[in-house]
């Protein structure tokens, strides 16, 4: 017999087999009294399972990732609060799952899929021969990667492989502003907000107007069911230049330079590092939150890109550009060196914690009347800082409250003044401990060297959001205290990127000064691609002079209490997921003490108290 033959003949001899049956069988009073037991059963089954389904509820639904798409192959389980009793079903290929004959009481629903976050759903009650439905939606814990060129250009597919992902943006675009300066290299900013030094009205490349160019690394990798290890590298690049973001390189290119030959001159954290984002690892877990230590953002800088209206937008957003309320207090702490992080969510709600270690030089100083560079004793850096986060997501609405404590916050004045400087020699020479001038030569070359303020920041923020669509809403306020430090730094401390200070003040607030920062706005988004935004932001200071002779004949200084307020409106239109153009404008102005241009002195005002900045431009992010 052939192997194929076989099927066939079987086939045969079952139906042959059957007919035969049919023919000649004849019932006997045995058989006869089996069949009337087995009907009689059949009937008791069929009269019970009415009731059965009377008493039996069932569960079901679907599960969809976070665009709708159905999942399948999900694990979900169906937990009796009062028993205890487990059931396990997977979804099929629609993402449909269904349990039935489950008793009547409280259950906890949860989803399990490799690549998506756990979802539970609680609170469920079923009564006898309920019929529930329970759909569930998923977060993909990375987005998809990217499997084609077509696919990058027209998707927010990611760049990933084996688990690291490359990311990145380009953002550079022109604009004028009706009071400015030339531009340098090393210069991140743009020109958007008001300058002390302002004083020409002139056209201009503009960078990173809503995002900051730059590239990055992340990765998270499992090694065991629900850790991982994460990390991330990230860098800021000036589009115009090609030069890394660095702060603190516009003021010494500038130092010795009379005013009226400055170029644009900021402050900031990145200071030209190679990594002068962010740098950190650590390990993350489903349930007990992510651990990660490096140079990190600080909590406030996380808060405020997610509750500006403008996204930190320099060219659009004052608390993005200027970046006081985001560090507590002070520009250069928007990102803190040698630092411990820590998130958790549970539910709704998300918790963060934050500790920076000591790190750096303190220089040194001399209480004596009179000292040189021998005699003076060096000082140990205490810049340790720490924050708290708490917040919650409800619905459309989210809020969060931030506290945070930095010491010997350094603020980085203008450049260095020099021989060209009116009546001003090199401001090194002063050891701001005591004022008492130096002996001899300068302790520290002015040469590619800060200047700085030092004080102790407090800071305690409270911001919200709210989405009506298809608009979004945004208010958030800071109220910042900052004093003299009670451990003053000396000459030759380090800063940001490990630039020298080689004149500091520990002594420039007379009593405590307060700051208060504000803002508020709304997002329209039309027809999913363009999005309207209009901002407005406000700082206020109080008068922390000593006596506070302040306006009049005494006239303004500093240490006046004043305000600078910011109004911007632009037009962000989306090509593709990835391409934008954008286009707006920003107008800010200064008041009081705030339009004092320190340190040239006392009552030396800015050049011009306002500044209008349009500004068009485009983005490209991967």
């Amino acid at each position: 017999m052939k192997r194929s033959d076989r099927p066939q003949i079987l086939f045969r001899y079952g139906r042959r087999s059957k007919s035969l049956t049919r023919a000649g069988y004849l019932p006997t009073a045995a058989s006869l009294l089996l069949a009337q037991a087995f009907l009689l059963l059949l009937w008791f089954a069929m009269g019970a399972f009415p009731a059965w389904a009377q008493t039996g509820a069932s569960l079901s639904g679907v599960v969809t990732n976070q665009t709708g798409a159905a999942l399948p192959d999900v694990a979900v389980t169906i937990k009796s609060v009062s028993t205890g009793e487990l059931r396990t079903i997977p979804t099929d290929g629609t993402g449909h799952y269904r349990s039935v004959g489950l008793p009547a009481g409280s259950f906890v629903i949860r989803a399990v899929k490799k690549g998506f976050t756990d979802e539970t759903r609680t609170g469920i009650s079923l009564a006898a021969g309920q019929e529930a439905t329970i759909d569930i939606t998923m977060q993909s814990k990375s987005p998809d990667v990217c499997t084609s060129g077509l696919e990058f250009a027209t998707t927010d597919c990611t760049l990933t492989w084996h688990g690291v992902t490359l990311y990145g943006a380009y953002d550079v675009g022109v604009g004028w502003v009706s009071h400015g300066l030339p531009v340098n290299g090393n210069n991140y900013e743009g020109e958007a907000l008001v300058n002390r030094n302002g004083f020409q009205s002139r056209f201009l490349v503009a960078p990173n107007n809503l995002q900051q160019t730059g590239v990055g690394v992340r990765g998270r990798e499992e090694f065991a069911p629900g850790w991982a290890v994460v990390f991330n590298a990230s860098t800021g690049i000036n589009p115009q230049s090609g030069l890394l973001a660095d702060a603190p390189k516009t003021n010494t290119v500038n130092n010795g330079l009379p005013r009226a030959s400055y170029s644009m001159a900021i402050d900031g954290a990145r200071a030209g590092q190679p990594f002068n984002d962010e740098y950190y690892g650590g390990i993350s877990s489903d349930r007990f939150g992510t651990l990660t230590f490096g140079r990190q953002r600080s909590l406030g800088t996380d808060a405020m890109l997610q509750y500006d209206p403008a996204g930190g937008g320099y060219g659009f957003s004052y608390i993005g550009y200027n970046g006081t309320m985001a560090g507590g207090g002070d520009t250069d702490d928007t990102r803190w060196d040698d630092a411990l992080k820590y998130r958790l969510t549970y539910g709704p709600v998300h918790f963060g914690a934050m500790y920076k270690f000591a790190n750096g030089s303190g220089g040194c100083f001399s209480a004596a009347a009179t000292w040189t560079a021998g005699d003076c004793t060096p000082e140990r850096a205490h810049n340790n800082a720490y924050g708290f986060d708490i917040g919650a997501e409800h619905g459309k609405f989210s809020f969060d409250v931030v506290g945070q404590h930095y010491n010997q916050a350094i603020s980085v004045l203008n450049p260095l003044l020099g021989p060209q400087s009116p009546t001003q020699s090199f401001q090194s020479t002063s050891n701001s401990i005591n004022t008492h001038p130096i002996n001899g030569v300068n302790l520290i070359d002015p040469n590619n060297t800060l200047y700085g303020i030092v004080t102790d920041n407090d800071a305690v923020m409270g911001a919200a959001k709210y989405t009506w669509n298809p608009f979004k809403f945004y208010v958030g306020y800071e109220y910042i205290w900052q004093n003299n430090p009670k451990r003053p730094l000396g000459v030759g401390a380090t800063d940001q990127g490990e630039y020298i200070l080689s004149g500091v003040e520990d002594n420039n607030l007379d009593s405590e000064k307060k700051v208060q920062i504000w803002w508020t706005g709304a997002k329209y988004t039309y027809r999913t691609k363009t999005d309207v935004t209009l901002s407005f932001y406000q700082q206020r200071q109080n008068t922390f002079r000593v006596p506070s002779t302040c306006g009049g004949a005494a006239g303004f200084r500093s240490s006046c209490s004043g305000t600078l307020d910011e109004l911007s409106l632009y037009a962000d239109h989306h090509f593709t997921k990835r391409f934008d153009g954008y286009v707006g404008a920003a107008y800010s102005l200064v008041t009081g003490g705030l339009a004092i241009a320190i340190p040239h002195g006392p009552g030396v005002p800015y050049l011009h108290p306002t500044n209008v900045a349009p500004t068009i431009g485009v983005r490209f992010a991967f």
